[in-house]
């Protein structure tokens, strides 16, 4: 009777493995739309393809097909890690690009590489890197949307005042940083209404819905709304449980539905 219940509970837990492993190789693609008042109606609605975390996964062709009519995509940091070929990373960087003009803000991870050689990689593939920087759009009418982004926190390279420096002080402002916290160092005085994050992976494995971070969503508060994304990868094990990944489309619009 030991044997059996051995092999019962091997058997269970292998099952357990393989589910595990196929949740985190899921690509699931999230759609919502955040409607903020004081963005611009003259940009009409604004899709943005939102993707963190992607470590070791390959974006394949047939993912890229299922995304439409996409206005930006932002890579929210962690988009390699040690020991992951360059060309991986370029393949992936070239996939993204079939979707539109791509920005980049650094994660944690991306430090364990040859950062110089990233940094060039992204420049020579035409990725805009917000390292503490801004990007400017204009309406036709003149009214404008400014992107910020921040470099990495764990590595106290973030200097969002900088990037603030450089913004206009009546653009409607969304800023992209990889770790959530950033919400901490700005108040409604700078005028910041949408942060874009990953960096948790949503807990990655949660046991009876409890995990070391809270599930990736949209909080409201009360000087922002902030998307905290469980991401597209995995880091030290690819397994997850309870947090499955994600990526995001987000319609960004000045009307209420």
């Amino acid at each position: 009777m030991v044997w059996v219940f051995l092999a019962i509970i091997t058997l269970l837990g292998a099952g357990l493995l393989i589910f595990m492993y196929r949740q985190a190789n899921q690509e699931n693609i999230s759609e919502q739309t955040l409607a903020f008042p004081e963005f611009p109606e003259s940009f009409g609605d604004i899709r943005i393809f939102f993707i963190s975390d992607i470590h070791r996964r390959k974006i394949q062709p047939d993912f890229i097909k299922r995304i439409k009519n996409i206005d930006l995509v932002i890579i929210g940091g962690d988009l390699t890690e040690k020991n992951v070929p360059f060309e991986q990373v370029a393949e992936n960087i070239m996939q993204l690009k079939k979707l539109g003009l791509v920005f980049f803000v650094w994660g944690n991870n991306d430090y364990e590489v040859e950062h110089h050689e990233l940094d060039s990689l992204l420049l020579q593939h035409g990725v805009k890197i917000l390292d503490n920087k801004s990007y400017l759009f204009e309406s036709e009418i003149g009214d404008k949307m400014e992107l910020l982004g921040v470099d990495d926190m764990v590595h106290e390279r973030d200097l969002l005042q900088v990037a603030l420096e450089e913004a206009s002080a009546d653009s409607f402002k969304i800023l992209v940083c990889h770790e959530p916290d950033i919400v901490e160092k700005f108040t409604e005085q700078e005028g910041i209404s949408l942060v874009l994050s990953g960096h948790t992976h949503g807990g990655q494995i949660r046991i009876l819905g409890y995990g070391p971070h809270e599930k990736g969503r949209i909080t409201h508060l009360p000087h922002t709304t902030i998307l905290v994304s469980n991401g597209f990868g995995t880091s030290l094990i690819p397994l997850r449980l309870g947090a499955p990944p994600e990526t995001h489309i987000l319609t960004i619009t000045t009307r209420q539905r």
